[in-house]
């Protein structure tokens, strides 16, 4: 079965700029205390849980992996872009990376204590969200976490220019309402949710959500 062109670019885009984005994007955390804060109250409610297995997925270059490393998760990543997932191993060669696309993960269910997907959900239409939920938490360990990061807003804009390389790729704003809902209807709880004003080097608010699964195993099929 052939891909949906709009992953074949997205690919490409990021293969162009891995390097780049991992440079640019190195030491970005410092700047970040909303970021910081999120990432240390996931990384604590899933080590609380007790199955500290955490899956970063769409992991770029490994940054946010690496951080929750730092927390005491157990991390690997997979990412769309072998390009984003050379440099991952580079950067942070003690931890496991692959290449796997979001939407065709197939997930071991019930076998993560915890996923992150930090802005990597922006490239898919909001159309085809649904099943991507639905797969993630499916992957959950009952009790277990989702973290979600996006750009919050609507509509769709096309990226021509990033990390000083010329690109073709969409991305899409994401409406946190509708994000709860669709978690909701994938099994999935919503127990914190924070949205804060773009920092000087963004153009849109930004949009934290923080799902849990039951604790009931039959809660997600």
């Amino acid at each position: 079965m052939n891909e949906p062109l709009d992953v074949s670019e997205t690919r490409a885009a990021y293969d162009s700029v891995a390097t780049s984005y991992g440079e640019m994007l190195r030491g970005l955390m410092e700047e970040k205390p909303y970021d910081r804060a999120m990432l240390s109250a996931f990384a604590g409610q899933v080590l609380a849980a007790g199955n500290p297995v955490v899956l970063d997925a769409g992991c770029g270059t490994g940054r946010i992996a690496g951080h929750l490393a730092t927390l005491g998760l157990e991390v690997s990543g997979v990412d769309l872009s072998p390009g984003m997932v050379e440099v991952a191993r580079a950067e942070h060669p003690g931890l496991a990376f692959s290449v796997g696309s979001l939407e065709d993960l197939n997930l071991e269910a019930g076998s993560w204590g915890g996923i992150v997907a930090w802005y990597s959900l922006i490239h898919t239409p909001p159309e085809r969200l649904g099943s991507v939920f639905a797969s993630l938490a499916g992957g959950l360990a009952p009790g277990g976490f989702l973290l979600l990061a996006f750009q919050a807003g609507s509509g769709r804009r096309h990226i021509q220019h990033a990390y000083g390389h010329e690109i073709s790729m969409h991305a899409y704003l994401l409406d946190p309402d509708t994000v709860e809902v669709q978690l909701e209807a994938a099994g999935l709880e919503v127990e914190a949710r924070l949205l804060r004003a773009p920092d000087a080097d963004e153009r849109t608010p930004q949009a934290y959500l923080m799902a849990r699964k039951s604790n009931s195993p039959a809660a997600t099929k």
